[in-house]
């Protein structure tokens, strides 16, 4: 579709980014900070304080000027954190080409695995020790179903998402899953045929799997719980299990390629996009999400928009900050550290698409000789809370240049 199309202009439209999160912290994020709703954890301050230096002289400007004209042009440094709207978005770009390198060369399924509600206070509790458990046990529920049933080890990408739409807490996963893999007996790489499978199956599987995990640390006394003993956790598992787990496989897509560009998007990125804040008014910010209980005539949710007091988003956002140390991307099967496969498995494309530059690298390049821009100097300001200045003495200048080694 041409970019001159209705259609085309429209959709960038909708992904133009017109407000930064950042100024909305800016505005609001001190004032709460004094009398916050939640406890706000170190982890959470650190990505706040990130966002809101992101791209500013605070964590330094590095200096091009063209050889040529001699116009230069400054590049912000980028806070580089995991929450950070701005960076996670160009993380996950990188993070989409680097592994889609390292795929199989077999069609891919879209699996997403979502555990019940009543289980997110437990959750939130426990924090990375059940949310291990989670990546682990659902990754085990598809190795064991592939190696029993098709006698395959298959590839499998795990990323961990604890937000829905609307930034409630909801821990699920989506995984990319080779659908096929290499076989145990001989080693060769095979596709499945079809796309059915057994939900009841999976499902039970899942729930079996973490339950167990559960018990586990509960009778490893590793579990943070209001239970009064063995009896009254086993009462609670029973009552959550009149639901059926969810599990959701989309279907298979052909090229490896295809399936990571699908769902980068779910990867390491923040849980709000920039680009779905509508407004900022006030104390009020309001954001685009999709209703999935809402669709239309073709069975797509609907769009709506919900609008939020600042006391009240920002603790409902902190809380999906990635805890610290915690791999919410993780591989398993024959995409996991440990395995390797025969070069001959491994997915090529067979054209290399053209990446668009950065704003950043298009900053470096100059516009009107078109040669690239040569690094200056880099300025950084060092920040202080309060100078204390005695009589008679003068405030000196924080501000400081300095040159790094260029090959």
């Amino acid at each position: 579709m041409c970019s001159g199309h209705p259609e085309a202009a429209q959709q960038a439209r909708a992904y133009e980014k017109k407000y930064r999160l950042a100024d909305f912290f800016d505005a609001w994020w001190d004032e709460y900070a004094q009398s916050p709703r939640e406890y706000i954890h170190p982890h959470q301050y650190k990505a706040v304080n990130a966002i809101r230096t992101c791209r500013t002289p605070a964590l330094g400007v590095d200096i091009y000027a063209c050889p040529e004209c001699g116009e230069v042009s400054e590049v912000y440094h980028s806070c580089k954190n995991r929450f950070c709207p701005t960076c996670s978005w160009q993380d996950t770009v990188k993070w989409a080409e680097r592994v889609k390198g390292s795929m199989l060369n077999l069609p891919h399924r879209h699996v997403v695995f979502t555990l019940p509600h009543e289980l997110n206070g437990l959750i939130k509790r426990n924090g990375k020790r059940l949310l291990d458990e989670l990546m682990r046990t659902t990754a085990d529920v598809l190795k064991d179903w592939m190696a029993h049933k098709h006698g395959l080890k298959p590839g499998i990408i795990s990323v961990l998402h604890t937000f829905g739409e609307v930034k409630t807490y909801h821990p699920h996963l989506h995984m990319i899953v080779s659908w096929g893999g290499i076989q145990l007996e001989t080693g060769r790489l095979t596709a499945l045929k079809g796309d059915y499978v057994n939900y009841d199956f999976l499902q039970a599987k899942f729930r079996c799997k973490f339950e167990d995990a559960l018990l586990a640390l509960f009778d490893a006394g590793t579990l943070e719980h209001s239970f009064k003993g063995r009896a009254d956790l086993l009462g609670f598992v029973k009552r959550i299990n009149r639901q059926k787990w969810v599990i959701h496989l989309e279907p298979p897509m052909e090229i490896p390629s295809a399936v990571v560009r699908y769902i980068g998007r779910y990867s390491k990125r923040a849980c709000l996009s920039e680009y779905k804040i509508t407004a900022m008014e006030g104390e009020n910010i309001r954001f685009r999400y999709k209703d999935y209980k809402d669709t239309d005539f073709y069975g797509k949710p609907k769009e709506k928009e919900l609008e939020l007091p600042y006391r009240e988003f920002f603790p409902r956002l902190l809380q999906h900050v990635p805890l610290p140390y915690f791999r919410i991307v993780r591989y398993y099967g024959v995409y996991g550290t440990a395995s390797s496969f025969p070069e001959e498995y491994r997915f090529r494309e067979t054209e290399t698409p053209e990446e668009e530059p950065s704003p950043a690298e298009e900053s470096k390049r100059c516009a009107h000789c078109g040669v690239a821009k040569v690094y200056q100097h880099t300025v950084v300001v060092k920040r202080v809370r309060e100078w204390r200045v005695k009589p008679g003495e003068v405030k000196p200048n924080l501000e400081f240049t300095y040159r790094r080694a260029v090959a």
